[in-house]
């Protein structure tokens, strides 16, 4: 097993009990603020044990769909067995190779992970090409970028270097994978990152 898969794998079972209630508040504040309306079809990448899941199943209720995508196995049983809903939805997979529709999605969020992705223009690929156009790009770190490299550099281990890219690396990305009107908060306690598709 790859040395990173398996760095994520053996959290798993801690991993929801890393949030505090003030984490949740915070991030049920953003949601709200993202205006995710009923029958939204909303993707989780990077979706770890689901903890955005409750939120946004609320959101998009009956008539929405909530669908996760992570490359964690242990993380996606543990998703599913969280929330065993019938519009959420938990795919085994990496999210540079989405098996999603293109055009298909409303949302797409990337919750604590942008960071360790290995190859993020892909995954900014990936999260347009499955964008329906006007579709909203959401990336959340409950931290700075600076914050989250200093933490990652003294967890250490495969998750040592990972780093969200700097502001104008950023831009780019975001340019790239055709967004606009593109929004980036960095300050102590939070890292958002948002772009419309064009």
């Amino acid at each position: 097993m790859d040395e990173r898969k398996e760095y994520f794998e053996s959290y798993a079972d801690e991993w929801d009990k890393m949030f505090t209630a003030e984490d949740l508040e915070v991030l049920s504040f953003l949601l709200d603020s993202f205006n995710i309306t009923a029958g939204s079809k909303v993707v989780d990448l990077g979706c770890g044990t689901g903890v955005l899941f409750d939120m946004l199943r609320r959101k998009v209720t009956r008539t929405g769909l909530v669908v996760g995508v992570d490359f964690s196995t242990r993380m996606i049983k543990r998703a599913k067995r969280n929330f065993p809903f019938e519009n959420v939805y938990v795919i085994d997979a990496d999210v540079e190779h989405l098996p999603i529709m293109d055009n298909s999605v409303d949302y797409a969020i990337s919750f604590a992970a942008f960071a360790h992705f290995t190859d993020p223009a892909k995954v900014m690929a990936e999260a347009s090409r499955i964008l329906k156009p006007g579709g909203n790009f959401h990336i959340i770190h409950l931290a700075s970028s600076r914050e989250l490299q200093e933490h990652h550099h003294m967890v250490g281990g495969p998750v040592q270097n990972d780093r969200l890219p700097p502001y104008d690396e950023m831009m780019k990305l975001f340019d790239h994978g055709h967004f606009i009107n593109v929004k980036i908060t960095d300050h102590p306690g939070l890292y958002l990152a948002s772009g419309i598709k064009s």
